[in-house]
């Protein structure tokens, strides 16, 4: 005769598929978003390319605006879409690395999203220094990481208060 117990117990190929989709879950949004990253570094997302997007939509937006305005206005879309792009990836580092059965991936979390991002935003940066419709500089790194570290404090100061309020209740 089966007892109750002995039919609910988790085999170990169970756990084992548990685990490996639960690493998937956690990790492929952002081996995605990595891919995303490295794609918008290729020509597709230039400069002029992006110029023809955000020109007519804000000569559209607002009929007299000067040249000089519309420079200034691309230029900082897209370094807005730098610090974005990289905060977005800190997020999902966090999400990834938090959960982790890792004691000192879980632990360090913190450190090692805001590596990761350091190193995706310097590869990054590099990989654009060799297409000759992209420039590569150490200043888009630094807005890049800047994004991440700043969606770090942000998360870990919410994280911080979150777990103050549920230790009152």
């Amino acid at each position: 005769m089966v007892t109750r117990s002995e039919t609910q117990q988790t085999t170990g190929s169970e756990l084992s598929a548990w685990s490996w989709r639960n690493r998937l879950w956690r990790y492929a949004p952002l081996a995605g978003w990595i891919g995303f990253i490295f794609f918008a570094s290729t020509g597709a997302m230039s400069a002029s390319n992006t110029s023809r997007i955000i020109g007519p939509l804000f000569k559209w937006l607002f009929p007299g605006i000067t040249e000089a305005q519309l420079l200034f206005v691309h230029f900082s879309v897209r370094k807005s879409a730098h610090f974005a792009e990289y905060a977005v990836l800190a997020l999902l580092a966090a999400r990834a690395f938090i959960p982790s059965t890792h004691g000192r991936l879980r632990r360090g979390w913190f450190i090692a999203a805001l590596v990761l991002v350091a190193v995706v935003a310097l590869l990054d940066e590099y990989n654009q220094s060799f297409n000759a419709a992209r420039t590569g500089t150490i200043w888009d790194s630094l807005i890049d990481i800047a994004g991440g570290a700043t969606a770090l404090v942000v998360f870990s100061l919410w994280r911080a208060r979150r777990h103050r309020r549920l230790k009152r209740i």
